[in-house]
């Protein structure tokens, strides 16, 4: 049996082994860590009771060399889902069985989620290929001696075109993200100089919506942070753009960037980066859910402002690779807030 012991704590997944009158003789530290405390020396019916894992384990112990299956046990509350494997051995000249447990969960949740990646880029570009399929025919047929109905259709095509257009471009910057996010960067940058960088870009797109952009604590000032420029470059212009677009009734959009001494979170000092406006704001439910790939406070809204529903993921993923943080504030009615915490140094993390 000490042999047995040895293998239990050899095995990194949650292991347990069954006589030959299926009675549990043996479970390791990972099995107790998915199921909980599992005393031995007792019918293992009694420990999983799982009528279809119980069915396979009867099978094996009555000759079949190996049973697998698919099922969600309960460990600490949640269903976890779980591909369990029973098969044959022999102890002390005795036909046992060791039942080993694989927790699939994480598995199960990339599979949904690919699902509705999938779901939403069909659904995302069905939409405008629909719209350019329907002018087209129209141009060809009714419309093909009228001017006037050509123009604005065409104006239409060239919209919804560039919908399509952005959208792939944010589904590569989003891959692009995400494969990086696990090597950090390893220059230097001048984080007000790419702020302010930014700002000149927006500015006239500010101007035409009414809006004027102040900045706070930024002029004429070098902040040297480790970073990838083009990165934070792309994080400070969908901010700052979507401040613009979806805050401009209040007509200001402050950009500020104040040092903190001591970030809890990082454990040493680190720079904020605040985007606020006076728009309409954001209902406190949905601000939980803003960096979700393609979720939209308002889907026609953002569509009308040719949104893709990507922009906040892209920010989350690059903040994520700068081992920085977003925080998000807003109340209906009082505009937004949204500030990037970056870490003065790396080596504090």
């Amino acid at each position: 049996m000490s042999d047995l012991r040895q293998i239990l704590r050899a095995v990194t997944v949650p292991m347990l082994v069954v006589d030959h009158y299926a009675k549990l003789i043996g479970a390791n530290d990972a099995a107790e860590v998915l199921l909980g405390p599992i005393p031995s020396a007792r019918p293992f019916v009694t420990v999983l009771r799982h009528p279809e894992i119980n069915a396979a384990l009867d099978a094996v112990l009555a000759g079949e060399e190996r049973a697998r299956l698919n099922a969600t046990l309960m460990s600490q509350g949640r269903g976890v889902f779980c591909e369990v494997t029973v098969t044959a051995m022999q102890l002390e000249g005795r036909r046992a069985a060791a039942v080993v447990i694989e927790d699939r969960s994480r598995d199960e949740e990339t599979e949904l989620m690919r699902r509705d990646f999938v779901a939403n880029v069909s659904h995302e570009l069905r939409t405008p290929l629909t719209a350019l399929m329907g002018f087209i025919e129209t141009l060809r047929g009714p419309a093909r001696n009228d001017p006037n109905a050509r123009d604005r259709f065409l104006d239409i095509m060239e919209r919804e075109a560039g919908r399509m257009n952005r959208l792939i471009g944010d589904l590569l910057s989003l891959s692009r993200v995400e494969q990086d996010e696990r090597r950090r960067p390893v220059e230097t940058v001048d984080i007000a100089g790419l702020i302010r960088s930014a700002v000149t870009a927006l500015t006239p797109q500010a101007a035409a919506a009414g809006v004027a952009i102040e900045q706070v604590g930024l002029a004429d000032r070098a902040v040297q942070l480790p970073g990838d420029a083009d990165q934070l470059v792309q994080v400070f212009h969908n901010l700052i753009e979507n401040a613009v677009k979806y805050g401009a009734g209040g007509g200001l959009v402050t950009i500020t960037l104040e040092r903190l001494d001591h970030e809890p979170v990082m454990r040493g000092p680190a720079w904020a980066i605040a985007v606020a406006d006076k728009g309409e704001g954001i209902d406190p439910r949905h601000l939980p859910r803003l960096t979700e790939r393609f979720y939209r406070v308002d889907t026609h809204r953002s569509r009308e402002q040719g949104g893709t529903g990507l922009g906040l993921a892209i920010v989350k993923h690059i903040i994520s690779r700068h081992r920085g943080r977003l925080r998000i504030e807003s109340k209906k009615g009082e505009g937004s807030r949204f500030i990037v915490i970056l870490p003065e140094s790396v080596g504090r993390l």
